[in-house]
């Protein structure tokens, strides 16, 4: 029913703007962009979705010609519709992004979320108020680690990383304050402040715990990447000359409800109230790129006083936050017919207790037909777990197209 509901709604703006507006279609993956004829807004439409097959293997005693217990799927990872413009001046932007798989939308069955589906992923605005500085307001990704700030759609392989599984701040309902600032001829900083309310998007119950506070700041120390290349994955626009990205965000979540803060499962104690501690996160991150090759590095370390592990008053153990520290290093060559290779390693370390130590190395290979808007990506996986008697060996192969 809310994928007729959707359908509708597009096909009724689709006509009204058809009436009263410019309809452009550049080229293919540009989406669709609407002008109204007395300029006072814009909208630009675009859909997309991913194909993805998975394999998955036990490698019994870490021996890669012993594998039992073979798994396989095949499913739509993501199926998304996405809208952004700016209304009244070009200084007021907006984004809303919906998420139409079932696959990519899941996770709200539970009373926190009126048991129903998160189809909502961005809803948000940011106006341009003064010289370099902006305000945000809304739904959206959180200033936190770079894997998670680029797009799903511009990922260098198949899927992001453990590290970001873990340790992510993800999305968040808030507001923030941005401002940018170049010293001499390239030399670029740029500030973020968000303040939020900790537990992630589309809650619609009362906020269990306190609040987030997140600072970022970032330096580009050789100038802007080509077309945003400092938030995209692989090294589709070749830089003529070294371009260098350097990030560090702090992120304080006042008695977070959930495991991961905004991710994750709520701690809650027999007689149903809410447990919560604060949660500390940083992240220290990188992009680098010239010609054909990009290299990415990220660390990051979830911490709180209280300990992991949350007890009721009987002394019974009923939650445990996710802690600890995770690193990954990604890095590939782009060749000039646009297939790439790359690897990737991912080290995890949680704290003791809260669950087992695992490393994970990554050979991918891509073909990029037009970008990001059109590619084929597969990579494979080998993943080893300190505490398990077998290691995985996991397969992907998955077909991105981007109108």
């Amino acid at each position: 029913m809310k994928k007729y509901l959707v359908a509708t709604a597009v096909a009724l703006v689709l006509f009204t703007c058809d009436v009263m507006a410019q309809i452009k279609a550049p080229k293919f993956g540009k989406g669709l962009q609407i002008m109204a004829q007395d300029s006072s807004y814009s909208m630009k439409i675009g859909f997309r979705f991913q194909t993805l097959f998975l394999g998955q293997y036990d490698v019994v005693g870490g021996d890669l010609g012993s594998l039992e217990n073979r798994e396989s799927r095949v499913f739509i990872r993501r199926s998304r519709l996405k809208f952004g413009g700016f209304a009244f001046s070009p200084k007021l932007k907006y984004k809303a992004e919906l998420a139409l798989s079932n696959r990519d939308n899941g996770g709200g069955n539970s009373s926190n979320f009126s048991n129903a589906a998160n189809i909502i992923l961005d809803a948000f605005v940011e106006w341009n108020f003064y010289e370099n500085f902006s305000v945000w307001v809304g739904q959206g990704k959180m200033p936190g680690n770079r894997e998670r700030v680029i797009s799903s759609g511009n990922l260098q392989f198949v899927d992001r990383s453990r590290l970001n599984s873990r340790f992510t701040l993800d999305r968040d309902v808030g507001i923030m304050l941005k401002h940018h600032h170049t010293f001499g001829d390239r030399f670029i900083l740029k500030e973020i402040i968000a303040y939020s309310s900790g537990e992630g998007k589309n809650l619609t119950s009362s906020n269990v715990g306190g609040a987030a506070l997140t600072m970022k700041i970032e330096a580009l120390p050789f100038g802007n990447f080509a077309s945003k290349g400092d938030y995209i994955g692989a090294a589709v626009k070749r830089e003529s000359e070294p371009k260098l990205a350097i990030a560090v965000a702090y992120d304080v979540n006042k008695d977070a409800g959930r495991e991961r803060g905004r991710k994750g499962s709520f701690i809650v104690n027999p007689t149903g109230d809410f447990m919560a501690h604060d949660l500390r996160n940083l992240h220290i991150d990188m992009m680098f790129k010239y010609q054909g090759i990009s290299f990415m590095g990220e660390y990051a370390h979830t911490s709180t006083d209280e300990g992991p592990f949350v007890y009721n008053e009987e002394g019974t153990e009923i939650g445990t936050y996710y802690t600890g520290t995770g690193v990954n290093l990604a890095l590939g060559y782009m060749f000039k017919s646009n297939w790439e290779i790359a690897g990737r390693w991912t080290d995890i370390k949680p704290e003791e207790g809260v669950a087992s130590n695992e490393t994970q190395y990554t050979l991918g290979l891509s073909k990029y037909v037009v970008g990001h808007k059109l590619k084929v990506q597969s990579d494979i996986t080998y993943r080893a777990i300190e505490t398990s008697d077998n290691d995985e060996l996991i397969y992907r192969m998955q077909m991105d197209i981007h109108f």
